[in-house]
């Protein structure tokens, strides 16, 4: 399957907790003001590549602790993280993703194909980054209105379930 994305990093530790995989999609509709990823907005910038190639990628580095989901919008390429993430779940990876959605309007939407991600996801980090809420001090997070959900705990109880730090995240899904 293919995947549009603007870049990787294969080694990161800004991206949360350990020694992550960061893989950056393409295209975002939020547009927010004061992102650190610009680039990513064009749905039609990047490139393609398949998720073969990125799991090959992610699989063969036994030092990782987990896969950040980022962009751009995790979210405008459902499918193809989805099928990545059921794939990083089996060798026992946590993965966190990023998106300018609250918890609150994905959960309402009831898409399918964000269910299936949510599904295969630890920790959400929600919410725009907004400029005038930016703090130096926040880890893992750009602006104070994001929050970390526990996808899993919010999923099986029918209710938003916050962690206070991604130093406490919950075991992979």
């Amino acid at each position: 399957m293919k995947i549009r994305i603007a870049g990787v990093v294969s080694d990161s530790i800004v991206d949360g907790p350990g020694l992550r995989f960061a893989l950056f999609v393409q295209g975002c509709p939020h547009h927010c003001p004061g992102c650190h990823n610009p680039q990513t907005h064009d749905p039609q910038g990047g490139f393609e590549v398949t998720t073969e190639s990125l799991l090959k990628e992610i699989l063969s580095d036994p030092l990782l602790d987990g896969v950040t989901f980022s962009g751009g919008e995790p979210l405008m390429q459902p499918v193809p993280l989805t099928e990545m993430a059921r794939e990083i779940n089996k060798r026992g990876l946590n993965i966190i993703v990023y998106t300018g959605f609250l918890w609150e309007d994905i959960v309402k939407a009831n898409r399918s194909d964000w269910n299936d991600l949510l599904k295969n996801v630890d920790v959400l980090v929600d919410g725009p980054f907004v400029k005038s809420l930016r703090d130096w001090q926040l880890q893992y997070k750009g602006s104070s209105n994001q929050r970390y959900i526990d996808v899993k705990h919010s999923l099986a109880e029918g209710r938003l379930v916050e962690i206070e730090s991604l130093e406490r995240m919950p075991a992979c899904a």
